[in-house]
């Protein structure tokens, strides 16, 4: 899943796409170099970041996504947790959610994913991102973040949304030993029975083990997808699809055989 960001702040390009014609210009590069998906994001989630207005929001992701839907093959989705942009983005020709709140943020969002016969990416963050990282605990991270996802996974099958995707949202309200944890530990989430989504991509547990900037953790980046491949991660969101999809295909064939005949479909 290629990381799309549509913003002037982004930790991991600083802006370099926050144009329209950027931004559907770097969507079919990563369509080229091997995305099977592209999430299209219009707000900062980094730690500490503010709230975006919702016609902001709307305003930057939306011609974006009716752009890419009509140039390539693969599925879009739409990397919000506002129920109005989600809908917009959905009509305009994404046909996945990824939530960052896990449905937590607006009430209406699993009805409108099910009215649209969409599927969701249901996340785990711990606070808000502007609060996340402030000192946030557990008493068992994995255990914690698994309880969540299986609730949050139950309610959209209830509101019927036919494919749901988990992800334990690393780097969102976790410490550095938190998402070591979740990683070494993600084979545990395969247990819920869902696609399992996971987003290691340069994200600042990776700066701090190597002491490297975010344009320099590329090689930090692929060992983490690696890992996750290993442990069971389905799928992959990550900015670099060139050199990830590489990594992920080369770790697909090294994956321990246990989880090549246990892997939930989704289309």
């Amino acid at each position: 899943m290629g990381a799309l960001n549509v913003t002037p702040d982004s930790f991991s390009d600083g802006g370099k796409y926050f144009s329209v014609d950027a931004a559907v210009r770097h969507g079919l590069q990563m369509a080229e170099e091997g995305a099977d998906f592209i999430d299209v994001g219009g707000e900062s989630t980094k730690p500490g970041s503010d709230p975006l207005p919702l016609e902001e929001e709307l305003r930057r992701v939306i011609p974006v996504v009716a752009s890419l839907a009509k140039q390539v093959d693969i599925p879009l989705s739409v990397d919000t947790y506002k129920a109005a942009v989600a809908d917009a983005a959905l009509q305009a020709g994404a046909s996945m959610v990824n939530d960052i709140s896990g449905l937590s943020a607006d009430s209406s969002m699993a009805d409108i994913i099910a009215r649209r016969q969409a599927s969701v990416v249901v996340m785990h963050m711990k606070g808000t991102p502007k609060t996340m990282q402030q000192n946030p605990e557990y008493t068992d991270v994995v255990i914690e973040v698994c309880g969540f996802l299986e609730r949050k996974a139950r309610q959209a099958g209830v509101a019927g949304i036919q494919q749901v995707m988990v992800d334990p949202g690393i780097g969102f309200g976790k410490t550095l030993e938190h998402n070591i944890t979740l990683i070494k530990r993600l084979h545990e989430f395969t247990k819920l029975g869902f696609p399992l989504v996971v987003g290691p991509s340069k994200k600042s547990f990776i700066g701090t083990i190597l002491n490297l900037s975010v344009s320099e953790r590329l090689e930090g980046t692929a060992a983490a997808v690696a890992a996750c491949i290993f442990n069971g991660a389905n799928i992959v969101r990550v900015h670099d699809v060139k050199e990830m999809s590489r990594v992920a295909r080369m770790s697909d064939a090294l994956k321990p055989d246990h989880f090549l005949s246990a892997v939930p479909q989704f289309g």
